[in-house]
């Protein structure tokens, strides 16, 4: 049980990860910090005083940094890798009482994907925002990725299992979305009028 429920707190915090790339790393320094979450031999670190102000002092500039117009997206190019990278280290560090081959391979794939699919909507999310809007647009999506990031990050180390759930439907609805900016409506035939004879 504890290990499904540590997959729980991993995948969410995954997620949330892929929203903002710190945050969920400094709610779970907090929460090591509480005693309200486990953290995996080798990554007690995480929950250190030090890598508390460190994720603080980033998290702080991170959201900052995002709301400098024409910043968000040159941030983007760092912040993809920066997202996978640290959802894949999330999950590994909360993945607790698996062998280390299972631990890093969940992380990877899990983790990893998930953090990356919901970065990589929200990135494409933007610059259709910023070339529409000419970015005015921009601040408003900030503010939802800030708040989708914590409410992940806090729901993961208070209910894991509503947590796995929220990344199940995050990572579907970030993938549709993706897929939708993408694609568009292209490749598909509008539908036949009823009655209307078909031409010759």
């Amino acid at each position: 049980m504890d290990t499904l429920l540590s997959v729980g707190i991993g995948l969410g915090l995954s997620a949330a990860c892929g929203f903002r790339v710190f945050v969920p790393l400094l709610i779970a320094s907090i929460a090591a910090q509480a005693g309200y979450l486990s953290l995996a031999p080798g990554f007690e670190w995480v929950g250190s005083p030090q890598a508390f102000y460190a994720f603080a002092t980033a998290t702080v500039l991170e959201i900052l940094a995002y709301y400098v117009p024409w910043l968000d997206n040159a941030l983007d190019t760092i912040a993809t890798p920066a997202a996978l990278i640290a959802g894949m280290l999330a999950s590994a560090a909360v993945f607790t009482d698996l062998p280390p081959f299972f631990k890093w391979s969940l992380a990877i794939i899990g983790g990893g994907a998930a953090a990356g699919i919901v970065q990589g909507a929200t990135t494409l999310l933007r610059l259709k925002s910023a070339a529409f809007s000419w970015g005015l647009g921009n601040p408003v999506i900030s503010t939802a990725e800030l708040f989708g990031s914590l409410l992940m990050a806090i729901v993961a180390v208070t209910v894991p299992w509503v947590a796995f759930l929220m990344a199940v439907v995050v990572c579907i609805a970030a993938f549709r979305l993706a897929r939708k900016i993408i694609f568009g409506r292209r490749g598909k035939r509008p539908r036949p009028i009823a009655g209307a004879s078909p031409r010759a």
